[in-house]
């Protein structure tokens, strides 16, 4: 266990440098609400596909639609380093999201990492005014050498801010401090302003935001709608620091002089003051730092920096043991879990995964949480530190939560617990079914196509699922979905587009036809097995385990001649009724098609896919046969269009792996997963 320490840190460091993705929200109950089929509803409506397809091109858009008194305007601004995909991708979860989270208010404001929008009834457009203003931080304080931490703080959002206002005409500008203190050297600070306002209108504002920007922290920002300041212990945005500050290295507790490189702003800066208004709310907003419990990670993460520090000084914390103890506090004990889940009972039992049983559990505190508890195999521990290295740096409300692991005698591997099961469960079950009404199924298609947008575009890290389906999302109370196994994962480099394995390993009926044939995968092979999960969540229908082409495939190939003939409609699950939308099925159907075509290249990416889905507007090009078709509606007696439960093909024996053959067209061995 000597290298455990070791092996914590690098993933508590991981988990530590991981960025919040979830909205915060300001809803406004003093401009009052409006009713739905209202005037102003269908305002709105307009005005925010303008803002997200405008803002998408652009990335800061403006636009007031209708007259008083349904008149709503609205501003959309992107992070000046964000890519025009990520961008549009941030804004239409944006336009959807903000809908949800503030229900019938008419104004409202949303921020999210890479974006914000804001519509409302009051003429804000014609004001510089940055309210609201939400102040979010970190719970987690920095305890050694605050003061010096503070100062370096305080000169890097100054000197950054000074870029953003006078040196860019994007007015934003990213920063970062270089030896700031011992146990958080690196600094990166971040200030952005609307682009339409003047240099000496962009420093006030961000002067004002300034003032409640929270100290001491290790993620702090201060957003608004017309500018923003933000910092963090770790980089955070894409591409080198505009600015950079160099600190001499001190016994004191204040930074020696800092040595700016490029200078700032010009010499004859104005002098500005606070923005702060009488009244004005703030509301400092506790934000979790990653998906593994923070209440034990962070102190981890300090411990070891002092650790690190302090290796030939004594520890104040006392002998090596005692340090290792608290290190340990981010480990489950295989008694505690025993305990948690009364034994691994049958009867705590979820469900058999490809690595190991997961069972229900309820810790001490009342937290409900489920153990994978892996084979004991080598190739389990191996799968063990793939999962625990990739979801421990993940952080998204699609994506399943980690909160720790077990490496005792037994492996395993500690989530949060999501009380509906998985997908699978309620979409071929003919009586669970029935729950899935047309308004679920929309949000779970949504969820899941944000999930892999947020794996493949915007984490830190470019990640293939490699094993995308339905007894792969979980459904929490409320429905919503969340990506889990992450053991077949692979992490990929930014410009990295392809890979190749001589071992294939997924689920047939979801797997890319060169993935299965050639054992190569990209992030169009998830695009791919998400395109099998659309069209079975609409018909109801399941691609079926099985590894022989010419049986599993039937739903693709049933599906494409349906919807050439005309007759789509013949397909959809009958358990929804004539309770959907006709328009937005259909369209789903051609997203689902377009997803599983024959070629790579010819399928959309996660984040076109996004825009298709809450985009009526955008055009869709007509699909050409999906990948594996077999032709006349396939091979498979057995498909029964009136029994929309009825697999195709032999039952899901779950992910397989296997070997390539030489020739790297046929599969010669099946093991269980």
């Amino acid at each position: 266990m000597s290298s455990t320490p070791s092996l914590l840190f690098y993933l508590i460091t991981l988990l530590f440098l991981s960025s919040p993705a979830a909205a915060t929200q300001v809803c406004s109950t003093s401009a009052g609400k409006f009713t739905a089929n209202s005037t102003y509803e269908s305002n709105l409506n307009l005005l925010l596909s303008s803002l997200i397809s405008n803002g998408s091109a652009s990335g800061f858009f403006t636009d007031t639609v209708g007259r008083m008194p349904n008149q709503v305007q609205g501003l959309v601004l992107c992070r000046g380093d964000t890519k025009a995909t990520t961008c549009s991708s941030c804004l239409s979860t944006a336009g959807v999201e903000i809908l949800q989270l503030c229900a019938n208010d008419k104004d409202a404001v949303v921020w999210y990492d890479d974006c914000h929008l804001r519509y409302s009834n009051l003429q804000f457009l014609g004001t510089l005014d940055n309210d609201p203003e939400m102040a979010v931080a970190s719970e987690y304080q920095v305890y050694d050498e605050t003061d010096r931490f503070n100062k370096v703080v305080n000169e890097l959002m100054n000197s950054t801010a000074d870029w953003a206002a006078y040196n860019s005409t994007k007015r934003y500008a990213t920063g970062l401090a270089i030896n700031a203190t011992h146990a958080f050297p690196n600094i990166y600070g971040l200030a952005q302003c609307t682009p339409d306002m003047s240099a000496s209108d962009c420093r006030q504002c961000l002067e004002g935001v300034s003032q409640g920007l929270p100290m001491g922290r290790l993620i702090a920002d201060n957003l608004g709608v017309r500018c923003n300041l933000r910092y963090k212990v770790g980089p955070f945005f894409e591409g080198n620091p505009i600015i950079r500050l160099v600190s001499a290295v001190t016994n004191g507790t204040t930074p020696a002089e800092n040595t700016t490189t490029p200078a700032s702003a010009p010499a004859s800066q104005p002098s500005v003051g606070s923005t702060s208004k009488e009244g004005k709310k703030k509301t400092i907003v506790a934000i979790s730092i990653s998906g593994v419990s923070a209440v034990l990670l962070i102190p981890i993460i300090y411990i070891c920096y002092r650790r690190l520090r302090k290796q030939t000084s004594k520890s104040p914390y006392g002998t090596e043991s005692e340090q290792a103890t608290q290190v340990d506090s981010l480990l489950f004990h295989i008694s505690a879990l025993r305990a948690a889940t009364a034994n691994f009972s049958e009867e705590n039992k979820l469900g058999e995964g490809g690595f190991g049983a997961v069972y229900k559990g309820v810790l001490p505190d009342g937290r409900e949480i489920a153990v994978k508890r892996l084979l004991n195999s080598g190739h389990g521990l191996g799968e063990l530190k793939n999962e625990l290295v990739l979801v421990a740096k993940l952080r998204h409300r699609n994506l399943v939560k980690l909160l720790g692991v077990c490496l005792e005698e037994e492996k395993m591997i500690v989530y949060e617990y999501v009380p509906n099961t998985s997908l699978d469960n309620f979409l071929f079950d003919p009586v669970r079914g029935k729950q899935l009404n047309w308004g679920t199924r929309h949000k779970i298609i949504h969820g899941i196509a944000r999930g892999l947008l947020y794996l493949h575009e915007e984490s830190q890290l470019k990640i293939v699922h490699r094993d995308i389906k339905a007894s792969n999302i979980l459904l929490d109370a409320e429905m919503n979905p969340k990506i889990t196994d992450f053991g077949f994962a692979k992490l990929f480099d930014v410009d990295q587009t392809q890979a190749t394995t001589n071992r294939v390993v997924g689920t047939f009926g979801y797997m890319a036809p060169e993935y299965v044939m050639h054992g190569k995968y990209s992030i169009k092979s998830d695009v791919f097995g998400f395109g099998v999960l659309v069209l079975e969540i609409l018909t109801g229908r399941k691609s079926s385990g099985s590894y022989n082409p010419e049986v599993i495939e039937v739903l693709l190939s049933y599906t494409w001649e349906k919807w050439r003939g005309g007759s789509a409609l013949e397909i959809v699950d009958p358990t929804l009724g004539a309770h959907y939308q006709r328009s937005d099925l259909l369209r789903y159907m051609h997203i689902g098609l377009l997803c599983v075509q024959e070629k790579p290249n010819d399928r959309p990416t996660m984040s076109t896919v996004v825009v298709m889905l809450n985009s009526e507007t955008v055009s869709l090009r007509a699909p050409s046969r999906p990948g594996f078709y077999l032709g006349n509606g396939g091979r498979n007696a057995n498909f029964n269009p009136s029994n929309s439960n009825h697999p195709i093909g032999t039952s899901d024996r779950g992910s397989k792996s296997c070997p390539m053959s030489s020739n790297e067209v046929s599969i010669t061995e099946m093991e269980p997963r």
